[in-house]
């Protein structure tokens, strides 16, 4: 009985020193990600890539279209020209990243 009492001892002792060092990683990883997202190089890098990326879906929508013509069902059309027309380059996306 008394190794058992010791065991249960020692395993809540390691959880509670393992979660306050874990606590501790974990903070230290969060500062780190923020320091990184919040530096201005990083920014602009994620803006670019993501300017390129709506330009080849720009590209992608149009060679599409083109080879699909008018075998795409009116409902499907429509949604299409809605989500088209909501990113009309005014503010953020949905990304947090601006149309710019």
């Amino acid at each position: 009985m008394r190794y058992r009492l010791v065991f249960i001892a020692g395993l809540a002792v390691g959880y509670v020193l393992g979660t306050k060092a874990g606590r501790e990683r974990y903070e230290q990883l969060r500062r780190s990600a923020r320091q990184v997202a919040q530096n201005p190089a990083v920014r602009n890098t994620a803006e670019t890539a993501a300017q390129q990326g709506r330009q080849f879906a720009d590209k992608a929508y149009h060679v599409v279209s083109d080879k699909v013509g008018d075998r795409v069902p009116e409902s499907v059309a429509q949604r299409v020209r809605s989500l088209r027309g909501h990113g009309n380059g005014s503010g953020p996306d949905d990304w947090g990243t601006s149309n710019t």
